[in-house]
């Protein structure tokens, strides 16, 4: 499914609407009109991340092909209302069959529950059964951070590629590949937020602050360490396209917004030369830069905001991940320890 990641909500909804096509053969005229305004819901109402809408159409897709096959006949209102527990779980134990993991799982079903939430919410149906559902139990992992040496080995390694050591790619894309290394482990970014930056947000990084668009269209404030600016700086005097307001900051080598993909590859790359386990990912720069602000004994209150965390609970996972730091926070903090 397409994916722009700068795209406009009036874009967006284009985009949707004729993608919602590959549904229309599913389901009746009226479930699909409903699809339609469940989506344009989601988009400007509720501004859901693009990502988001994109796999809850997905899902609905999915969801109403099965429908078809189970019911033997084209999902309407009158059935998605009288759909019963057991239709529900068969759905489930399909996707199951298909090898869908329960994250996967839980998604779907999540997707579900707004869609048939929003026909409730519009007085269009009640269906008391989906309410029932249980989500599937999802294993409790934590993020897999570098240590603090090897995300600098990394970046350092990036740096000799950059020197041309070990790529033969051209040396303005090394040094775009180092300067994004940086931003996302000095400044925590995801992938996405990096590869987003346009030509006017140059300003306010070189002023050594700038504003991220986060997960659904969320704006945080987040401070550009001299190191990364600098790489930027190199970048640019080394890139042969020009970043102008609206332009992507970071280029592909056709002179398209850079792909995560790119991304990916070359940190693959580094992490077979480094001999670095899988989970060394771009996100896990991400993580490295939470756990090692975390070490060094910033507060949660505050690596919340720098990485645009809806909820708190969310940033407590890197406390789980940093086992002695809660150990030092007790002893130092603990009354029967002084």
């Amino acid at each position: 499914m397409l994916y722009t990641s700068m795209i406009t909500t009036a874009d967006k909804l284009k985009q949707l609407l004729s993608e919602q096509d590959s549904v229309l053969a599913e389901c009746t005229a009226p479930v699909n009109a409903h699809l339609r305004n469940w989506l344009i819901w989601l988009i400007s109402e509720k501004r859901s991340a693009n990502k988001t809408i994109d796999a809850y159409l997905a899902d609905m897709q999915g969801f109403f092909c099965f429908l078809t096959d189970h019911l033997g006949e084209h999902a309407s209102v009158q059935t998605l209302q009288q759909l019963s527990l057991q239709d529900f779980r068969s759905f489930l134990a399909a996707k199951r069959n298909d090898g869908l993991g329960a994250r996967s799982m839980a998604r779907k079903l999540s997707s579900l529950r707004s869609f048939f939430k929003y026909l409730e919410k519009n007085n269009i149906l009640i269906n008391a059964d989906i309410k029932h559902i249980k989500s599937p139990k999802i294993a409790h992992s934590l993020p897999k951070p570098l240590s603090p040496d090897m995300s600098k080995k990394l970046i350092a390694e990036v740096k000799n590629v950059a020197r041309g050591k070990i790529s033969e790619d051209d040396e303005w894309v090394d040094a775009r590949d180092t300067a994004i290394m940086i931003m996302l482990y000095g400044c925590g970014l995801r992938i996405s937020e990096a590869l987003n930056i346009n030509g006017k947000d140059l300003y306010s990084i070189k002023s050594g602050v700038m504003s991220i668009l986060g997960k659904g269209n969320k704006t945080r404030i987040v401070p550009i360490l001299p190191i990364a600016i600098n790489a930027i700086e190199t970048y640019q005097e080394l890139c042969p396209y020009v970043s102008e307001a609206n332009d992507p900051l970071f280029y592909g080598v056709r002179g398209k917004r850079l792909g995560a993909r790119s991304v990916q590859k070359k940190t693959e790359k580094l992490r077979y030369q480094l001999g670095l386990p899988e989970s060394a990912t771009p996100h896990a720069l991400r993580h490295s830069f939470a756990t090692h602000l975390l070490t060094a004994g910033g507060d949660l209150r505050t690596i919340q905001e720098l990485l645009g965390h809806a909820s708190l609970s969310t940033t407590q996972i890197y406390t789980e991940v940093n086992a002695d730091y809660l150990r030092n926070i007790h002893e130092l903090a603990h009354p029967r320890n002084r």
